[in-house]
């Protein structure tokens, strides 16, 4: 009866060690991740990133009559002064471009995450507007401009573009969802549950 009980109290210690062990070998292997610091995301985004664009066809009318430039001698005041008379110089053209609005994500530093738990705040970089002419598409419909006045159309054209785009609120929008997909599958894969962007960085939490 005895050596029953023992043999009893000796497999129940074996199961309960078995258990124990097992319970252990669960919690090591199915421990979360731990999740990286900011230094170590920053480091993360500028392993995958990439400036995300977004990019709009443009295209405007353009009529553009320069001005007449201070000459240096008499003469040549006259002779301008002439030529703008009879024949003032005036171009007219459809001009077309491209538009590429983008958030450089390599711009993105420790200054604008922080970690808290499971959650990441991002401070996004600030859109940056790049505006180019497409001078083989562009139709020129009339005019007596020289090289350099034509020059001068197209650079006016093109700030107008940028001006426009840079003051488009729902195209600079589009710009920022192209990088806070990117940004939110990279964090996601790195185990965080909760990505959010922001203007600016919630305060530090108080240790006491």
């Amino acid at each position: 009866m005895l050596a029953a009980m023992r043999n009893l109290l000796a497999v129940a210690a074996l199961v309960l060690a078995f258990a124990l062990g097992a319970a252990l070998t669960w919690q090591l292997t199915h421990r979360p991740p731990s999740l990286p610091d900011p230094p170590a995301l920053v480091l993360k985004i500028r392993e995958v990133a990439r400036l995300e664009s977004l990019d709009v066809s443009l295209y405007k009318k353009i009529d553009f009559a320069p001005d007449p430039r201070e000459q240096s001698t008499f003469w040549s005041s006259l002779t301008q002064w002439a030529s703008y008379t009879l024949r003032p110089p005036r171009g007219r053209a459809i001009v077309f471009a491209v538009a590429h609005l983008g958030v450089d994500l390599r711009k993105l530093d420790v200054d604008g995450l922080r970690v808290s738990g499971r959650r990441v705040e991002v401070v996004l970089p600030r859109v940056q507007t790049q505006v180019e002419l497409r001078p083989a598409e562009t139709e020129v419909i009339g005019s007596n401009l020289t090289s350099a006045q034509t020059a001068q159309l197209f650079e006016r054209a093109r700030n107008a573009f940028e001006a426009e785009v840079s003051a488009d609120k729902a195209l600079q929008e589009r710009a920022r969802d192209s990088a806070r997909q990117s940004l939110r599958s990279l964090f996601t894969g790195l185990g965080f549950t909760e990505v959010a962007f922001v203007d600016k960085l919630s305060p530090e939490p108080q240790r006491g």
